[in-house]
């Protein structure tokens, strides 16, 4: 197929031509729907040959669009036009790796930052079941940021037929070796060279070689030829990078020498763990040179030696690691208990010192089941007792267990019970208890109850020591004397302190400030409480130690989710380790199922628009305060972003404004061009607004001093706010033709998420209102349609299902059950918004995937 500038490639007006190769070209070219440049990749014309090739390069392709990843290329579209496919994705400025590299070595700190990235997109992809099989320089491309994108994911597959051993080549500026076999030479993992069948561990080879080359500035592999290339793949080594850039770190060399692992089953088990020990590495560890420089390690330099060894846990085993050529004393090692796909939600030490007890939900499992393994050994028992939350293990050998305790919400408590480690029928002691903790003798509780919507902790029971919105980890010290504990105002333990509090009820405050804290245990000597936590920054976890008289110090500093369970008399410490991930997804209109909408690791859906098609979204993980996205729910295309917010944001019905809660104001964003509005609200703090059908007011719940809280309508041109529905109502669900309201009792309810105790439909024009029929206490309404129904879902953020509720009748249908695309480590549901009209709806979940380590010798 003949292409020139100006000629047309399905609706895309091509451009000039940006780079060529054994797998096609590609151009610049212009989408006028939506006024973008994009890139067209036209095929080889020998596709057009072969039917069965089209029919997958369909499949895989569709596949690849379906990657939704800041570090993967973007597919918009595909198409065959005169017989040819061509494939549409984002149009990218910057260079190559291949080019970026120009035959020298990089830092280690952006070679380390590169590989990251490199590891988190094919993390995302491996998660769907896509393998790249082609990664090399020419295939990854840096932007002007220094953003690392993954070319050609899903097509170095397409691109021959299993019995095919030819020397294609792909897409590139630079050149291709010959002699290919399913890849690249000098980039292929030696099952690829010998024609075996692959799985995602091949990418990881050759990400450990563009990884050596990144650092080395020469080919890990090279020969004269292609075969010669392919025969040091399988027979040789790489030299040392040590000999050739001595001032690498030594743990750096190890992640790269188990990434070049001939044996598959040797490598790092995922990209993953790949990425985590990268991260733990990258600016912790110092080069040999700074530290045959130091004299005698600081503890700070020791933690940070310990990171670098945790970095090596995705190793498989303890890591034992004293440095090159420095006095450096011995360092912690790591030994992983847990090899499911799932969550480790508790876990404690048995009296023995050598049984580790466990609650996980493994491969899908929507309940918690208890278990056990010997320190000793890999495998794991699962114990032959009712499913339960794990709350304490005593010295005289009996569990705590919460029974009937969901994994969600985190304010909802169980039964506490008491039963022995050897097996028997758990004993009823206390309901709704939260968390719970044994004295030293086994003979009392330290527990967490909900009362009058606070917690309440008691030691022993029915002794109340303190209360606060919110407390966790309740540990009772090794004297018996003192409840240390972690408490604050935040539901997910955003902001807390640590304190201990003694049997008169004495409470000292220990440390305050932290983000995202969670664990807690007593060191052995009971001199310190440990604690896992973050101070800032949505990348980071801390494990630190505070001492009972305020000072804290810092163990050692984390990559990513960990958290402290226990630590055993002789100091060997419990952490769980993971990805703690709030995703978004979507349905989208027209679609038969679910894609995911995330953009980086706290993805939470806002608004939908009533075509299901814009999906306004917020962002934890993007900058210090978060970040505000808007996208198209039907494409790839990347989110716009639209500002600074975590949450509070609707869309209006047209739109083209997202109105976002300030301190004591409405800020109106433009999804397009426009500059942002404020709209001073009169001294009220707004809680929650929706917008009417007719773009031109917003119902706001707000709270004003002196007034209490109630429902407005506020004036989007004037900007003049109006009590409207009954005092203290929350009234934020207007009717279609905006004349009525869908209201409720709001009392110590959850507001922001809709869930209410009595349902009323408000009158504007009779100011008054009458029962919703069909709406219950604790459901939570999504949206008032047009056909007069009220979709709702159940208040337990576990349940899946969607029901439409005629406002007339009350009657009931089940409108959609949510399909979770994995459901592994799944805990539940937070938002969930509907286009009823469209037959859409976006979610946001949260997923915990932690596996269980043990740790020796840290101080």
């Amino acid at each position: 197929m003949p292409v020139t500038p100006g000629a047309r490639i399905g609706p895309y007006e091509v451009g000039v031509l940006v780079g060529a190769g054994g797998m096609g070209e590609v151009y610049r070219a212009r989408d006028a729907r939506l006024g973008r440049d994009v890139a067209v990749k036209v095929l080889p014309a020998s596709f057009s040959d072969d039917q069965d090739r089209l029919r997958r390069f369909e499949l895989e392709a569709r596949a690849a669009s379906a990657l939704n990843h800041p570090n993967i290329l973007t597919i918009h579209d595909i198409g065959i036009q005169e017989g040819v496919p061509y494939v549409v994705s984002e149009l990218l400025e910057g260079a190559t790796l291949r080019e970026r590299l120009g035959g020298k070595s990089l830092s280690q700190r952006k070679a380390v930052d590169y590989a990251v990235q490199m590891s988190r997109g094919l993390a995302a992809a491996h998660d769907k079941g896509i393998v790249h099989r082609d990664l090399k320089p020419d295939n990854l491309f840096v932007t002007p940021d220094g953003r690392v994108k993954i070319l050609d994911f899903g097509l170095a597959k397409l691109m021959r037929t299993d019995r095919q051993a030819d020397t294609e080549r792909s897409t590139e500026t630079g050149r291709t070796d010959a002699g290919t076999v399913l890849g690249t030479a000098g980039y292929m993992s030696p099952e690829q060279v010998r024609g075996q069948a692959t799985d995602h561990r091949s990418d990881l080879f050759s990400l450990g070689a563009v990884l050596y080359e990144m650092l080395s500035g020469r080919r890990a592999f090279k020969g004269d030829t292609g075969v010669q290339t392919m025969n040091a793949i399988l027979t040789e080594d790489p030299p040392e990078l040590a000999t050739l850039n001595p001032t690498l770190s030594p743990g750096l060399e190890r992640i790269v020498r188990r990434c070049l692992e001939k044996d598959p089953a040797h490598r790092f088990r995922s990209a993953h763990d790949l990425a985590f020990a990268l991260e733990a590495l990258s600016g912790s560890e110092t080069s040999a040179a700074s530290a045959a420089a130091a004299a005698r390690p600081s503890g700070r330099r020791r933690a940070q030696a310990a990171l670098a060894a945790f970095a090596l846990v995705a190793f498989g085993g303890a890591v034992f690691y004293t440095g090159r050529r420095t006095a450096e004393p011995s360092l912690p090692s790591f030994q992983r208990l847990t090899f499911r796909r799932g969550a480790v939600m508790s876990a404690r030490y048995a009296a023995d010192g050598q049984t580790v007890v466990y609650a996980a939900s493994w491969d899908g499992d929507p309940l918690l089941r208890l278990f056990s393994t010997r320190v000793e050994g890999p495998e794991s028992t699962r114990l032959d007792l009712p499913d339960a939350s794990l709350l304490g293990v005593s010295r005289t050998g009996e569990l705590a267990l919460a029974l009937n305790h969901p994994l969600v919400p985190l304010w909802q408590g169980g039964t506490l019970a008491r039963v022995p480690l050897a097996g028997g029928t758990p004993r009823a002691v206390l309901d709704d208890v939260r968390e719970a903790d044994w004295s030293p003798d086994g003979s009392e509780f330290a527990v967490v109850r909900n009362v009058g919507g606070r917690s309440r902790l008691e030691f022993p029971i029915g002794k109340t020591l303190f209360e606060d919105v919110w407390i966790w980890n309740p540990r009772v010290s090794p004297d018996g004397n003192r409840v240390a504990f972690r408490h604050g105002v935040s539901a997910l333990g955003m902001e807390s302190s640590v304190a201990v509090v003694d049997r008169t009820g004495k409470k000292s405050e220990l440390s305050d400030g932290w983000t995202w804290s969670r664990g807690l245990a007593w060191a052995p000597a009971g001199n310190e409480v440990w604690f896992t936590a973050r101070r800032a920054g949505p990348m980071t976890q801390e494990l630190w130690a505070v001492a009972l008289s305020g000072k804290p110090r810092l163990v050692m500093r984390l990559p990513s989710w960990t958290v402290i369970q226990d630590i055993a008399p002789d100091g060997r410490v419990l952490l769980t380790h993971g990805t703690f991930r709030i995703a978004a997804t979507c349905l989208p209109p027209g679609a038969d199922h679910e894609r995911s909408v995330s953009w980086f690791e706290a993805s939470k859906v806002q608004d939908l628009s009533s075509n299901g098609r814009m999906l306004l979204f917020s962002e934890e993980g993007a900058g210090e305060k978060g970040s505000l996205y808007v996208m198209n729910t039907t494409d790839t295309a990347a989110p716009i972003r639209l500002g600074e917010a975590w949450f509070g944001a609707a869309l209006s019905p047209n739109g083209r404004w997202a109105a976002v809660r300030h301190a004591r104001e409405i800020v109106l964003l433009p999804t397009g061009a426009g500059e942002p509005r404020r709209l001073d609200l009169s001294g009220v703090t707004p809680i929650a607004n929706r917008w009417f059908r007719d773009g031109k007011r917003c119902a706001l719940f707000g709270h004003q001093p002196g007034h209490g809280s109630r429902t407005y309508s506020l004036d989007i041109e004037g900007g003049r706010l109006q009590p409207i529905g009954p005092d203290g109502g929350l009234c934020l669900w207007p009717s279609p033709d905006g004349r009525e309201l869908l209201c409720a009792d709001a009392g110590g309810a959850d507001v922001g998420g809709g869930i209410m105790r009595k349902w009323t439909v408000y009158s504007l024009e009779r100011r008054e209102g009458r029962p919703a029929p069909g709406l219950e206490a604790g459901e939570q309404v999504l949206a008032w349609a047009t056909d007069g129904a009220a979709y709702i879902r159940p208040g337990a953020p576990e349940r899946p299902e969607i029901y439409r509720v005629d406002l007339q009748t009350g009657r009931r249908t089940l409108w959609r059950r949510i399909a979770f695309v994995d459901p592994a480590g799944l805990v539940g549901l937070e938002f969930v918004l509907v286009a009823p009209e469209a037959g859409a709806y976006c979610y946001t979940a949260w997923w915990n995937l932690f596996d269980l380590y043990q740790v020796k010798g840290l101080e």
